[in-house]
């Protein structure tokens, strides 16, 4: 009898144990924090998952880890910083949606999401044979369109040379802590002119959700993720409108600080054959050496005189950073 409620314990206890492995991923670092100093049990099963965070803020979504670096000691929150991760553009998700982060497998019990959230129906694409070259009309830009690649329209494969964007992060990076800035994206190889590093991608709002939520982050004065890109169309007469909030789900580019200088890359709007909206992506404007601050410029808008301090360290640094009535 004795043994048999022993061998109950045993296995009631594994049970356990495999259900918190399966739960903790689950739990942001509040949550986190809060159910491992219950026991000693739960705190062991939690450190494997802090650790596994701040070793890949992609959740192995993209092609390489992205670490974070530098956290701050006296806190093992500080370790990493909490966010959703998606490596392209998604739709708007639910407030109470969640992401496990921090277990064995993380992203690979998903599939990578499809970068081509619409589709052109009947569209027609290349029909390279052996491989895209200079001679393939996706490759060729016209006034309109900054970059353009191949896409769900085309022949040719995922290993073809003019779909640079569309398959993620390709270039080691970290995500640094500093004192005055928060976490920061740096090169941790060399990335050399023209090269790309990222899509900046997050959740695509319409104009209206957009101004709502800016206005929120106004009054929490908080420092947003929310990105505004216009793109002229051929008529020249009127733009695209495209708006992307990294703020709460993105990937690392929400981590790209501002530069006065206009920094170290570029932002290009990229059409793929085939797919109806743009990706907005971030090439390499010059050479950046392993650990430079990766930074561009949020654009030419207004001021505002009570708005975010800018500590890019530019000789043309203003000392605010850049602001846009959405």
């Amino acid at each position: 009898m004795n043994d048999c409620r022993k061998t109950g314990d045993r296995h009631s206890k594994e049970a356990f144990f495999r259900c918190a492995a399966v739960i903790l991923p689950y739990l942001n670092p509040t949550e986190l924090a809060s159910i491992s100093s219950t026991c000693k049990t739960l705190y062991e099963i939690s450190k494997p998952i802090t650790a596994r965070r701040a070793s890949d803020a992609s959740r192995g979504f993209e092609n390489l880890p992205i670490p974070f670096l530098k956290p701050t000691a006296a806190a093992v929150s500080h370790a990493y910083s909490y966010f959703i991760y998606t490596p392209t553009q998604t739709f708007r998700l639910r407030d109470d949606f969640r992401q496990p982060w921090g277990s064995d497998d993380d992203a690979r019990l998903e599939a990578r999401p499809d970068p081509f959230l619409f589709r052109v129906e009947g569209a027609t694409g290349c029909n390279c044979p052996s491989g895209c070259g200079e001679c393939c009309p996706c490759s060729k830009a016209d006034e309109s369109l900054l970059n353009r690649e191949c896409g769900p329209s085309c022949r040719c494969d995922s290993g073809c040379g003019n779909r640079v964007t569309e398959g993620g992060v390709t270039v080691r990076l970290k995500i640094v802590k500093d004192e005055r800035k928060g976490w920061c994206l740096h090169a941790a190889e060399l990335i050399t002119t023209g090269q790309f590093v990222c899509e900046y991608a997050g959740e695509l709002l319409s104009t209206k959700e957009a101004r709502q939520r800016q206005l929120t982050y106004d009054k929490i004065a908080s420092s947003p993720a929310l990105l505004v890109v216009r793109e002229h169309l051929p008529s020249g007469n009127t733009c695209m409108r495209i708006n992307i909030d990294a703020t709460r789900i993105g990937n690392v580019a929400r981590f790209i600080n501002h530069s006065c200088d206009g920094g170290n890359l570029d932002m290009v709007v990229v059409r793929s054959s085939g797919s109806l909206l743009p990706r907005v992506c971030l090439f390499a404007s010059r050479d950046i050496q392993e650990n430079e601050e990766l930074a561009f410029s949020y654009g030419e808008v207004g001021i505002k005189p009570n708005g975010q301090p800018c500590f890019c360290g530019s000789s043309s640094c203003i000392g605010i950073l850049p602001s846009e009535d959405t």
